[in-house]
């Protein structure tokens, strides 16, 4: 008798998660031994992010379930992802979910496959961003996930560490390669005819979100930052919108306000897409901000990154990233560093820390062959006795 095929849940609720699980989610698709399962939430139905619903549709997706969240409440939020998770979870009876990364959603998610006790494969854990609340939410994911791909060695160690059981770990690298391996990348003169926007012969590609954990006021980082990149009026800036965290309301103002004082100089997207975006990082004088993509995109395209803040704090990050505290007079030490022709330089030549492309399919791999009937219950594996 022919088994019937695995059903395989995706779950996503940004379009920055999105983007990283595509080249997965299309392997399922395609896959005749598995079938894909989609369930859509969180930033992916609001407007005010770009409905980036419409774009998972346009890729050939169809949602099984999606799932309105009152965004500007996060606490009510995560009550009303986590119920309409369950009974989605519910209905479509899968055998695995799969949960990328850390925010409320996911552990949102995570939450309601633990209720009705269906085996979770997290992507991305191990990892530490001290400086946003999502690392309580990732490395409580891991400990109610089954299987687990991790993006470098020390994150591997670092869930086994946390009691999972070494044979369940896995190190794939991070999905986000996949994207700068399989998309054909603009050149900088179609990015621009695609943008409508003149990038001109230098430009700073922008992504801030609020620090969500410790002392670092949003409003503070983001004037600091404006206030930096005034002087580099030489350079156009391509800013992306920001993220649902707490704090997002006044660092969206203040990007779009300084966005509107000069059209001509400032472009601002609420999404850029994969293709766009990492064709915009492919070409930039440098990537500006505090978002995860300047530590593992940005370095795989040779693109120095200025990282602002505490926000990740904790992560790994390559030589061509410079730290820098959310100081105008630091950030902008930081920028003129980053555009030293000696640094990048340097930058063209590093091995980026998060692989080089290809995990994707060695997380598809470990879907279609881990034995479901040994994976739950969970045991805790205690690195201090002999297993």
């Amino acid at each position: 008798m022919i088994p019937a095929p695995r059903k395989i849940c995706v779950v996503t609720g940004t379009r920055a998660e999105y983007g990283l699980l595509f080249w997965l989610m299309k392997a399922i698709q395609g896959d005749p031994k598995l079938v894909l399962q989609l369930i859509v939430t969180g930033t992916h139905l609001d407007s005010r992010y770009g409905r980036t619903v419409e774009v998972i549709e346009a890729d050939g997706f169809s949602p099984d379930a999606e799932i309105e969240l009152p965004l500007e409440h996060p606490g009510a939020a995560m009550g009303k992802c986590l119920s309409g998770i369950a009974d989605a979870l519910q209905k479509l009876q899968p055998d695995i979910v799969v949960l990328l990364g850390d925010r409320y959603e996911t552990f949102s998610a995570a939450a309601a496959a633990t209720l009705v006790n269906i085996p979770i494969a997290h992507i991305h854990g191990g990892e530490c961003t001290e400086g946003a609340i999502d690392d309580a939410f990732r490395h409580a994911i891991t400990k109610m996930a089954h299987l687990h791909f991790t993006a470098a060695a020390e994150y591997q160690e670092r869930v086994v560490q946390m009691g999972e059981a070494p044979e369940r770990v896995f190190l794939v690298g991070a999905p986000g390669i996949d994207n700068i391996v399989n998309l054909n990348l603009l050149s900088a003169e179609e990015l621009s005819d695609a943008l409508k926007f003149n990038l001109g012969k230098s430009y700073f590609v922008l992504t801030i979100h609020p620090a969500t954990a410790g002392a670092e006021e949003p409003e503070i980082a983001t004037r600091a930052l404006l206030a930096a990149i005034d002087k580099f009026n030489d350079s156009q800036i391509v800013i992306t919108g920001v993220n649902a965290d707490p704090g997002r309301d006044v660092v969206a103002d203040l990007l779009n306000d300084y966005a509107k004082a000069d059209t001509n100089r400032v472009l601002i997207t609420p999404s850029l897409g994969q293709q766009r975006y990492l064709s915009a990082v492919k070409h930039a004088a440098l990537v500006i901000g505090n978002s995860s993509s300047g530590l593992i995109e940005a370095p795989a395209l040779n693109t120095p990154t200025v990282n602002i803040g505490s926000r990740q704090n904790g992560r790994l990050k390559a030589d061509s990233v410079i730290d820098c505290p959310p100081r105008t007079e630091a950030i902008s030490s930081a920028i003129e560093k980053a555009l030293d022709p000696a640094f990048k330089i340097k930058a063209a030549e590093i091995s980026p820390p998060y692989g080089a492309g290809g995990a994707s399919n060695l997380i598809l791999g470990g879907l279609k062959n881990v034995d479901l009937e040994r994976v739950i219950p969970k045991v805790f594996f205690d690195m201090n006795k002999t297993n």
